[in-house]
This record gives C-alpha cells, sequence and structure tokens, in this order.
C-alpha cells in the first residue's frame, strides 16, 4: 500500500462490541475491519460494563481493523470514536472508574428520571434540554448513583459518556461534542451549552465534566504516547472529538446540513430507533430531542427491547430467527427489558391471543411484529414532531432508510415494508455507526465536512425495495394491545 495513501479509523463502541474499520478516506473504501467483544452484566433492570473493557476491546478492534487492512502504520491519520449514548461513568482522583459504567438499558433510575422530571415539568424541560428524563437519560441515572451510592457520586472527580472516556484515553484531552453531550440532560440544546440550573439541580460541578467541541470532527488532539503504542500508531494520528452512535449514523449516512434532511431512518439493534436530520427543533415528550454533530437537530424516538428481544422469543419456542410467520390473532408486545418508548420502564413482555391451533412461528411472527410496530409508531410521532403528516401520501410515500444488524434479516426487513407500507433503502455498507466516526476523523485531519465526506463516500446508498400495501390489521391489533396494557388493562 502506498504511504500517500490516508487511511482513518472509525469506532463503533457498541453495548455489545467495539468494531473498528479502516477506511480510504479519499474513497471511502473499507479497507480493514475489527472486532471485539464486551460484557454486560446485571438483572432486575440492572445493566452495567467495565469500562477498561472498552479500551480493550477498541485496542484489539483497531488493531485488527489496521491488520486486516494490510496498511502500513505511517498511513492511518485520524481516528474518531462513536460510542453507545448515555452511559453514566464515574471517574475517581486517579481517573480510574469508581464503578461499573451504568449503561443506557439500565432501568434502575426510572423513578429518578420521574422525579426530575416532575421538579421542573415536562416544558420546561423540553425547552431547555429538547428532551424529557426517561430511565436512560444520563441525568437520571446521575441522580440514582447520587440516591443509592452517595459514596461513588461524591467521589466522582470526573464524569463521562463512554464515548468521551475513550477518547480522552486515546488523545488525553476531556472533550466531548454537541451530539452526544445532548443526551445527557444537563447540555442545553437551546443554549448550546451546559444549563447551570440543571446542574445545581443534579449537585454536579461542571468541572467534572468535558468541555463540548464545536462538532464532532473537531481536532481534540492527537495520540498520546501511551495510546500509538498500544494501538501500534504513530503519535500523529489526529483524534476528532467523536459523538454518540446514533449521530454516527446520521453522519455515515449522509444525513446533515450538508446532506438530506427530514429522511427518516430506522435501525434496527439490540435497540431500535427512528430518527431525521432536521433544522428544525422538535419539542415533543415521546423523543430524545438531540442536537447533530453538525449543528442540525436529530429527534430520535429508541426502544429498548428490537432484535435482541426477538431472538430471546426464537429461542424460547426452538425456533430459527428466520423461521416466523405473520403472527395473525397472536400479538406480542416484546418488552423484555421494560420499554423506552412508549415510556413503560416497569413493563415485561407479553403474549395475547393464543389458541390450541396456534403455529409456533405465529408466534415468532408476532414478535417481530410487535417489535416493528413499537418503532413505525414512534416515527410517526416523530414525523408529527417536525412538521409533517404521517398519513400525508406524500409523506408516507417518502422511502425509509433500513439500518442495523437487523436490516440484514429477511424477516425484520419484510416486516418493516408490510407494516409501514413504504419503500425501504437498505444501505449496501454495513457498519454505518463506525464509517460515520471514520468521517469525523477525515473531517478532523482535513477540515472537510463529514456528512459531505460521507455523501460523496456513497455509504448511504443500497437497494430500494418497492412497498407493499400496509398491513392495517395488524397494526390495529398491536395498537390495541398496546393501549389496553399502558392503561394497566392487561397484566
Amino acid at each position: 500500500m502506498p504511504v500517500s495513501r490516508s487511511v482513518v479509523i472509525g469506532v463503533d463502541s457498541s453495548t455489545q462490541s467495539a468494531k473498528a474499520v479502516a477506511v480510504d478516506a479519499a474513497t471511502g473504501e473499507v479497507l480493514g475491519l475489527g472486532r471485539a467483544p464486551h460484557t454486560v452484566t446485571g438483572t432486575g433492570g440492572a445493566r452495567e460494563s467495565d469500562p477498561e473493557q472498552w479500551w480493550t476491546a477498541l485496542v484489539a478492534a483497531v488493531r485488527a481493523a489496521v491488520r486486516d487492512a494490510g496498511a502500513a502504520p505511517e498511513t492511518v491519520t485520524g481516528i474518531a470514536v462513536a460510542g453507545q449514548q448515555h452511559g453514566l461513568v464515574a471517574l475517581g482522583a486517579d481517573h480510574r472508574p469508581l464503578r461499573p459504567a451504568l449503561l443506557w438499558n439500565d432501568t434502575r433510575s426510572a423513578p429518578q428520571a420521574a422525579a426530575l422530571a416532575d421538579r421542573l415539568g415536562p416544558k420546561a424541560w423540553l425547552d431547555r434540554t429538547g428532551s424529557v428524563p426517561v430511565a436512560s437519560t444520563t441525568a437520571a441515572k446521575w441522580q440514582w448513583l447520587r440516591e443509592r451510592e452517595p459514596h461513588h457520586a461524591e467521589a466522582a472527580a470526573a464524569v463521562r459518556l463512554p464515548h468521551d472516556l475513550l477518547t480522552e484515553r486515546l488523545c488525553g484531552e476531556a472533550v466531548t461534542d454537541p451530539g452526544d453531550a445532548s443526551g445527557t440532560g444537563w447540555w442545553s440544546t437551546a443554549d448550546r451549552a451546559y444549563d447551570p440550573g440543571l446542574l445545581d439541580l443534579l449537585g454536579l460541578d461542571p468541572d467534572r465534566l468535558p468541555a463540548v467541541a464545536p462538532t464532532g470532527a473537531t481536532r481534540a488532539g492527537s495520540l498520546t504516547g501511551a495510546a500509538a503504542e498500544a494501538l501500534g500508531l504513530p503519535r500523529t494520528v489526529a483524534v476528532a472529538a467523536g459523538t454518540g452512535d446514533n449521530m454516527a449514523a446520521a453522519v455515515g449516512l449522509g444525513l446533515g446540513a450538508a446532506g438530506l434532511l427530514d429522511h427518516p431512518v430506522v435501525s434496527l439493534g439490540t435497540s431500535g430507533t427512528v430518527f431525521a436530520a432536521t433544522r428544525a427543533r422538535p419539542a415533543d415528550p415521546a423523543l430524545a430531542g438531540f442536537a447533530a454533530t453538525d449543528g442540525t437537530h436529530l429527534p430520535l424516538g429508541c426502544t429498548l427491547n428490537c432484535t435482541l428481544a426477538v431472538d430471546r422469543f426464537a429461542a424460547l419456542l426452538g425456533l430459527d430467527r428466520e423461521d416466523a410467520l405473520p403472527g395473525g390473532g397472536t400479538v406480542v408486545l416484546p418488552y423484555l427489558d421494560g420499554e423506552r418508548t412508549p415510556d413503560l420502564p416497569a413493563a415485561s413482555g407479553l403474549v395475547t391471543g393464543l389458541r390450541h391451533t396456534t403455529d409456533p412461528r405465529a408466534v415468532l411472527g408476532a414478535a417481530y411484529e410487535g417489535a416493528a410496530f413499537t418503532l413505525l409508531r414512534a416515527l410517526d410521532g416523530l414525523l408529527a414532531a417536525c412538521g409533517l403528516d404521517p398519513a400525508d401520501p406524500a409523506v408516507r410515500d417518502r422511502p425509509l432508510r433500513l439500518i442495523g444488524g437487523g436490516a440484514r434479516g429477511r424477516t425484520w426487513t419484510e416486516t418493516v415494508r408490510r407494516l409501514s407500507g413504504r419503500p425501504l433503502v437498505v444501505p449496501a455498507a454495513g457498519e454505518l455507526v463506525a464509517l460515520g466516526a471514520a468521517a469525523l476523523a477525515a473531517g478532523a485531519v482535513t477540515g472537510e465536512d463529514p456528512v459531505a465526506l460521507a455523501a460523496a463516500w456513497g455509504t448511504g446508498a443500497g437497494e430500494t425495495l418497492p412497498p407493499v400495501p400496509r398491513d392495517d390489521g395488524t397494526r390495529q391489533r398491536v395498537e390495541e394491545v398496546l393501549t389496553a396494557a399502558a392503561a394497566g388493562l392487561l397484566t
């Protein structure tokens, strides 16, 4: 490989693993890929990980990606991390974790979220942060730590999000970006700064928090000596500020001020998300009113139960995940981890409509339908918050971009297609979060807009599946069960 080629590294540090891609900065070609697993522990709503393993996994994944690319270390010019959002990392005076990180899907902080929401009222939270606290919000987790483990809260010399911690390990600078900061519950999307009143409410000294870079592509620094040695890379490698995983996915799709705006995305992963890049700042208590990493907005609906929950149903039924039929009269709400959208943190899985003649494959199909419907219901709310009528044919005919691991599965794709009635674009590129991080890294090296770079790379392009008639019967059945369950009429 010629030394003149510039290679950038994008890291997706997710709940389950670290994935790194080595990318040709000029063309966006993926030259190499590396992976390393994370471990999540906890029962009864607890979901925790040792932050030290994130660093170990990042090092292993980056080394594997560079090796897979056959890249000489001196060709690597930039690196950026996109991380799972909301996780709370409390660091002691030695800058080491005081306890395992509380992850985004840890629902123990639901009472604290409700109390915070009541303290100021939903409108005040929406006006200031764009979101009303829910169990996943970092502010709720910090409040949980203050109440349940005050010794750890008092000893915390620094508070970080997962991607903040890894960026700091890379370059030695405490820095985050507007996108990931907007998910904390203490950063104002209106003022684009930490909110002093909210920090006072949470008893959180701003000196414990990282600086917020203007964008995720801002150059935060270069690799420290220790990081360069661990990664086997030169110290001259630029480190971008990075961002949250959802914001990086938007960059990887070419969504933002320099690309497609108001273009809806459905992401099928451990969690399910729906989002759109927009210049509007929608305020809806059912949505996370995130900032995008490029100065636009990224309103997002998130469900806790998506591919992992459906896979669990397949395992319980002894079926392959693709061995499913439409649910028919069976309805499943696969809320095995509680649920975030709708806000039902104490919910559990629910199956109704079973008969002696029910085919187990229809039960699995109903689990797909319940998860997909919950996401599409959140999408309708997102579109309405952006000033669009979900029932308007011009809006309903707009393609959905389907991403995430589930987008590679036939049953997931066909279920979303049938319940949405929309055309689907399934990008050919995998690892869009890591590709978005790579674009941020390239932006830090060159000063170019990462959204424009990703658009030029063509990472959001893919097969278009034409629409099929919308299955309104299934949608109505699931809606009726969900409404009854949310009202406490079903147990």
